[in-house]
């Protein structure tokens, strides 16, 4: 062969190179084709991997609760409901009132010296316990009212004339009057905050006539201060 490649040969020399490269072919084709037909027919000659186990650390465990000091003579009362629980009220009530807010809070007389010398504080919170009397401040003078409101309380509303110079001269517009309604609902201390001065005085003398129910806080009549809007207007 080394002759064939290095020197010119006239045919005398024969090789078996192309038969061996041949067989050699064969034979490893025959042994990848077997490694690769082996496990497809038999999949137990397969070897088998153990699964990879996880290991994790042991968590910290919790702490435990802090025991609640309970002072001597306490009575333990189990709650009547479960606050993560949503229970129906056993019984609807037709009336529903609405809470409403003391102004001051004024202690009631006669507690015992125990009370006074603080032994209800912190110190002693299962002592005897008086409840404050609720008092109702009331209110200071008239109270100011929307307009809007007061218009649902008229009972007799006087239409103004418009006056013959306003209406000769084209006026129109709207007249506010500030006003005090008295506990009996009528109008009193009527007077201009704006419009037109040839309107003015019909507003006064329609208004001043003008009724209204009692506005009540707290069950009784109280004076009220509002402002009442008069439009005039051509036709």
């Amino acid at each position: 062969m080394f002759e064939d490649s290095t020197f010119e040969s006239t045919g005398k020399i024969h090789t078996r190179s192309t038969r061996w490269m041949l067989a050699t072919f064969a034979l490893n084709g025959s042994i990848l084709a077997a490694m690769i037909l082996i496990p497809l027919i038999y999949p137990a000659a397969i070897p088998r991997f153990n699964p990879i186990t996880l290991i994790e650390a042991p968590t910290t465990p919790p702490e435990a609760p802090k025991p609640v000091h309970v002072p001597a003579g306490a009575v333990m009362v189990r709650p009547t409901f479960d606050p993560n629980e949503l229970t129906a009220p056993s019984k609807i009530p037709k009336i529903i009132v609405a809470p409403t807010v003391p102004d001051v809070l004024v202690p009631t007389d006669g507690l015992d010296n125990s009370a006074r010398n603080g032994s209800n504080s912190l110190d002693n919170v299962f002592g005897p316990v008086k409840h404050p009397v609720v008092l109702v401040k009331k209110p200071q003078g008239p109270t100011a009212v929307p307009s809007v409101l007061m218009e649902g309380l008229l009972l007799r509303k006087v239409i103004p004339v418009y006056s013959p110079i306003a209406k000769a001269s084209g006026t129109q517009g709207t007249v506010v009057l500030q006003a005090t309604i008295s506990k009996a609902g009528m109008i009193e201390n009527l007077r201009v905050v704006s419009g037109s001065p040839l309107l003015a005085q019909s507003a006064l003398d329609a208004v001043a006539q003008w009724r209204y129910r009692p506005y009540l806080l707290n069950g009784e009549p109280i004076e009220v201060e509002t402002t009442v809007n008069v439009v005039f207007k051509l036709n």
